[in-house]
């Protein structure tokens, strides 16, 4: 019978004393970065020191004689690796290259540059990135023979992020066509072709895509029992950052890892996990206790970030949530004897003149503007108050995409009333001509070559259909082309002269555009949230030329931000909850805290809500508790400019989860303007 027999390192060495975790680490971090081997969960609230709890676990194995080489450290971002493990280098001087550390994605492909034959790869593979297999993919589409024009087939970068979903979340193509591109049923067989083609094309041409980094590696592992032996005995002490954010895929590797020894420590909170939309499986660490029976549960809750006064509204919010791991965060920092204000604002414009007037009283009060954030559920929220800001001059950063005029969805929309508006505007023209099927950029300069010369046709006859109809297309876009003549047609009056612009949008939308928007980006439903934003601001506009010229001045060219400048150094941010994770501000504006756009329409709408409903207000713990010394939580009250009147907004529904003497309201007043 075989026995086993370990092999343990000297205690590392040092030159001055051992480190004084109980100085170092409060009580229950203490806990933590000191607790016993096995499997432990380890619930780290926001703002408790996380990190520092995690660096001096890695310390504290080093320093009782583990060997660095028998250490996995798991974080999603390259960047924490090195931070914790450059700070463990500080504390106990080891050689950090001993160590394994880093993304899932960077251990995976260092295990496959060793085990490549195996999986019947060469090893110098190439890692293809996104542009990279983009291409790729664009090649074995033409392969196919799939006429992608005629069918409206999705783009390599929806298809890549629909086979992405599938191998991140374990679950089968076609069952997240059918869950997440209901849109593209009809085309599930040449979508199914494709991803069988690319997986057969990537292996003869020796590339690997990310994904495949992550699941080739645990194919490897399960395939090959010698080989998971071996990483098993060599890990015998596994440490995961943000477990809350895994998903099935990462979960699967990190216990196959940790079978063996079972000394695993997975550090997260979750009541931050609100990333199922991308694949992240709540269910991995709300489980853990059950799939490593006796895992030892830690709880650290004190909270070094904000002050009493949020955090007693943070807790009481998080409360209402069933699905969790009970915890009271507790604030090391004292009293401001300053409550977070309750905000009912008028309109959406409203909403953002107080956020913008509020923004200049707080830095005349000496708190410098990237000292503060601009938060919301959707990037569409944010409209109203970058025009605002734009307006009054004060400098922003948007991190949750680009500025909301500057996006390519909405120069589509503007392009088509460029076109009515101005028929000499090449670029508008072109842009139309290319989002059709069949037509490059060579059909489209011939297409605007005969669309200048008909001019005086056309404004003899007053139809854009009348002209466009007799040009000659490739027959895989002759249907779009058509039309094509005749939206351009609705964006015409009985007289010849355009409708306003809040009557365009529609027609744009129900005649080629909707179906391109589906098949070319992968977040359509975000991208027609912004065009139904757009059309509410358009309701203020009369005359199409007033239109595009207030579109025109609110680009980043006229800002003073162009992608190729710096960015002010002084700046406030503006940035969705789920960009906004991580960070921290003195003062947030939560804002747009309306039912039906904090929490999302679309989990208040579906069958399955109520752990969608949980994970909105997860998203509204994450964005409340960003917030170091003052909290702003705003909405308007009515939404104008519907065609059947103004909608009443009702204030979310999240508000009601705390005590009214949590908040203090503010009753805001209209001066002169």
């Amino acid at each position: 019978m075989a026995r086993d027999y370990t092999l343990v390192s000297a205690p590392a060495s040092h030159s001055g004393r051992r480190i004084d975790y109980a100085a170092e680490l409060n009580p229950q971090q203490l806990a933590a970065a000191t607790c016993p081997p096995g499997p432990a969960l380890v619930i780290a609230g926001a703002g408790s020191g996380k990190t520092r709890t995690l660096t001096y676990r890695v310390a504290y194995l080093l320093e009782n004689g583990v060997d660095p080489r028998n250490i996995l450290l798991l974080t999603f971002t390259n960047k924490a690796a090195r931070e914790m493990i450059q700070r463990v280098e500080e504390l106990v001087q080891i050689d950090p290259r001993q160590l394994w550390g880093g993304t899932f994605h960077s251990i995976g492909n260092r295990l496959l540059r060793r085990h490549a034959a195996e999986i019947e790869f060469e090893q110098n593979f190439s890692i293809m990135d996104r542009e990279d297999q983009k291409d790729l993919m664009q090649t074995v589409i033409a392969e196919c023979e799939i006429d992608t024009k005629g069918l409206r087939f999705p783009k390599p970068e929806v298809l890549g992020d629909l086979y992405s979903l599938a191998i991140n979340t374990r679950k089968p193509v076609k069952d997240v066509v059918l869950r997440r591109y209901p849109y593209f049923d009809r085309l599930l067989d040449p979508i199914l072709a494709v991803h069988k083609a690319y997986e057969k094309k990537k292996r003869a041409t020796n590339n690997m895509d990310f994904d495949d980094l992550l699941i080739k590696t645990v194919e490897l592992l399960q395939d090959h029992p010698g080989i998971l032996e071996h990483y098993q005995r060599q890990f015998q002490f596994l440490m995961v950052d943000e477990y809350q954010d895994t998903n099935t895929l990462q979960g699967e590797f990190i216990d196959l890892l940790a079978r063996e020894h079972r000394n695993l420590m997975v550090v997260g909170d979750d009541a931050q996990s609100i990333y199922s939309w991308r694949g992240a499986n709540f269910q991995n660490i709300l489980k853990f206790p059950e799939r490593y029976p006796g895992a030892a549960v830690y709880k650290i809750e004190t909270n070094y970030r904000s002050v009493p006064e949020i955090l007693r509204l943070a807790n009481e919010t998080i409360a209402v949530n069933r699905n969790q791991f009970a915890k009271q965060l507790q604030p090391a920092r004292p009293q401001k004897e300053h409550l977070p204000a309750l905000v009912s604002l008028g309109t959406p414009t409203e909403q953002a003149r107080f956020v913008a007037q509020r923004i200049l009283e707080l830095r005349e009060e000496g708190i410098e503007l990237e000292e503060m954030a601009v938060i919301y559920r959707a990037h569409f929220h944010s409209m109203e108050v970058q025009m605002e800001l734009t307006s009054r001059g004060i400098p922003f950063q948007v991190t949750s995409g680009l500025r909301f005029f500057e996006q390519a969805h909405i120069k589509d929309i503007a392009a088509f009333m460029k076109v009515i508006v101005n028929r000499r505007d090449e670029v508008a023209f072109k842009r139309l001509a290319k989002m059709l099927p069949g037509i490059g950029p060579t059909t489209a300069e011939g297409l605007w070559r005969k669309w200048l010369d008909s001019e005086a046709a056309d404004a003899a006859s007053g139809r854009p259909s009348s002209t466009l109809l007799e040009f000659k297309v490739p027959a895989k876009g002759r249907k779009a082309w058509e039309q094509l003549a005749y939206t351009l047609d609705e964006l015409l009056d009985e007289e010849g002269k355009p409708v306003p612009p809040a009557r365009m949008i529609p027609s744009i939308l129900g005649g080629v555009y909707d179906d391109y928007l589906r098949s070319k980006y992968p977040n359509y439903d975000s991208r027609k949230q912004d065009i139904d934003q757009l059309k509410q601001y358009s309701l203020g506009f009369d005359e199409i030329g007033e239109f595009l010229s207030q579109l025109s001045l609110l680009t980043g060219v006229d800002t003073g931000n162009t992608p190729n400048q710096e960015p002010d150094r002084e700046a406030v941010c503006l940035t969705s909850v789920h960009q906004a994770k991580g960070l921290e501000w003195r003062v947030v504006f939560l804002i747009w805290l309306a039912d039906g756009m904090f929490p999302n329409a679309r989990v208040m709408e579906d069958e399955d809500a109520d752990g969608g409903l949980e994970e909105e207000r997860r998203l509204f713990y994450v964005a409340v508790t960003r917030a170091k010394d003052e909290l702003y939580l705003t909405y308007p009250s009515i939404w104008p400019g519907s065609h059947n009147g103004d909608v009443l907004q009702r204030p979310s529904r999240f508000l009601k989860d705390f005590p009214k003497e949590l908040v203090e309201e503010w009753r805001v007043g209209r001066g002169p303007f």
